[in-house]
């Protein structure tokens, strides 16, 4: 019997057990070739109501449990990530349209060792001793938080549900996790699948697939004090206006419009090839793509001809089936969303070098040139296999188109000089910066996120970041005896 057999989960939500929810349920649909999938349940604000009721009664007896057997939990979880590997990936394939590489990347090095990783979060130190000038001993512990809320996007569904789901829990939280519609089964029902297996006690992992009003009550239940969002920036704002309601914690990993500087002194080749993947991997739709091709202007012309000769070589279709290195889009909606862009920046003026054509879901790399600082493809988070072009004459230039944005998330330097990619590094805001690689990484032990409109800095990640994110400090103090007081 496969890991995902239907019969466990078709048409129903996991709160509490695999229960029937009460929305209507509704097809997973492969993007590649429009075929349904499977039959995936749906919550509603009801729903919700009911599982944060049950997520905050669960949470207090888990936090309670000694902490290796939380670790123990997430240990089991990881190796059944890994075990069912291919078949999960398969989902990750079908369902949200990634090409195999990738959905390998996201239940190995993404899942399972998210599992590790927080494996060992439960047994972190988490407290210090203080100074004190009273006769007592004081010191700081951290507390979990209680129950968390987690809203996952469709464009790495795996991964980035779990790299909140697995810290949470293993600190000793309750979550409830709501992941996008489109990918409700290798975002949602995989997760709960592995962590039924894994033992986690019943109550403590929800996962509702719905729509806003889902997300929405989730936000502003008074029982759920962080949420932590993956998506994009207009959402995410609008979370940490509802959230802040409530005086709630909120971890936003948002948009990006992330530049790729490549200096006249780099490998030419590599730059091209680095470039292409991080403007063309899933198919454009990652927060960090390389958005903007900053190029000095002494190879910007023929880096532009060799970027557009790999964009026209790339083949592009169905990843279940064909070798291809570009798969669909998601859904109609986010495709139009990037020929838009596309279209509008030509028409501001610049040229079209190769791409700008869609059928079905699959949209053409394409390289755009000579692109005007207003147009949408400088301006604004595409989202989709696009790479704009812009030339630079000094360092200056460079460093002046690169923070000529409201976003910070990730930064790429290409450079035969890594010392003076760190120097140029340093003049440039940003969450994430990789000198001599493209735009596009991330690793489970890394603090992970951005700032301005990228969301609200390194919230996801390492052990530092998720105590911060996950937990609560409390000060405590002890005294031999009562001490006397003037009254």
């Amino acid at each position: 019997m496969a890991f995902l057999d239907e019969r466990d989960w078709q048409g129903r939500i996991y709160s509490g057990g695999w229960v029937d929810g009460s929305g209507e349920p509704y097809d997973s649909v492969e993007p590649a070739t429009g075929k349904a999938l499977g039959r995936v349940g749906a919550a509603t604000p009801a729903d919700l109501d009911r599982a944060v009721a049950q997520a905050a009664q669960a949470q207090r007896a888990w936090a309670a449990v000694p902490y290796i057997e939380r670790a123990q939990v997430l240990r089991r979880a990881g190796a059944l990530f890994e075990k069912h590997q291919a078949e999960i990936a398969d989902w990750i394939v079908r369902e949200s349209g990634a090409l195999r590489p990738f959905a390998d990347f996201q239940t190995s090095n993404g899942a399972a060792e998210e599992c590790y990783e927080s494996a060992a979060l439960a047994a972190a130190p988490f407290g210090e001793v203080l100074r004190s000038v009273e006769d007592r001993l004081s010191f700081s512990r951290r507390r979990p938080v209680g129950v968390v809320g987690v809203i996952s996007p469709f464009n790495a569904p795996m991964v980035l549900a779990m790299r909140a789901v697995a810290p949470a829990l293993a600190l000793g939280n309750a979550v409830v996790l709501k992941p996008d519609p489109r990918t409700a089964v290798c975002g949602g029902v995989t997760i709960a699948r592995v962590f039924e297996e894994a033992g986690l006690p019943e109550g403590l992992l929800h996962v509702l697939p719905g729509g806003a009003d889902v997300g929405a009550a989730l936000v502003d239940d008074p029982r759920v004090p962080v949420i932590a969002f993956t998506g994009s920036t207009r959402a995410g704002k609008a979370i940490a206006t509802a959230a802040a309601q409530r005086l709630k914690r909120v971890h936003l990993e948002l948009g990006g419009n992330s530049a790729l500087i490549v200096l006249e002194d780099a490998d030419l080749e590599k730059a091209v090839s680095a470039g292409a993947f991080g403007s063309f991997h899933h198919a454009g739709q990652v927060c960090m793509a390389s958005s903007r091709h900053l190029v000095h202007a002494s190879i910007a012309e023929e880096y532009t001809a060799r970027l557009a000769e790999r964009a026209e070589a790339a083949p592009a279709g169905d990843p279940s089936t064909d070798a291809v290195a570009v798969g669909p889009m998601i859904d109609e909606r986010q495709l139009q969303a990037a020929h838009s862009v596309v279209t509008d920046s030509l028409a501001a003026g610049a040229r079209l070098a190769a791409g700008g054509t869609y059928e079905g879901l699959i949209y053409r790399p394409t390289v755009l040139a000579d692109v005007p600082l207003t147009a949408r493809a400088y301006t604004e988070e595409i989202f989709g296999p696009v790479a704009p072009v812009v030339a630079f004459q000094d360092l200056d230039e460079a460093v002046r188109l690169a923070t000529d944005t409201e976003y910070g998330l990730s930064l790429g330097i290409l450079t035969g000089d890594p010392a003076r990619g760190l120097a140029l590094a340093d003049r440039i805001p940003t969450g994430l910066v990789h000198i001599n690689d493209q735009t596009v990484n991330d690793e489970a032990t890394v603090p992970f996120g951005g700032m301005g409109e990228s969301g609200n800095g390194s919230r996801h990640g390492g052990a530092a970041a998720n105590l911060e994110a996950f937990t609560e400090q409390q000060w405590v103090t002890v005294r031999g005896e009562i001490p006397g007081y003037p009254f």
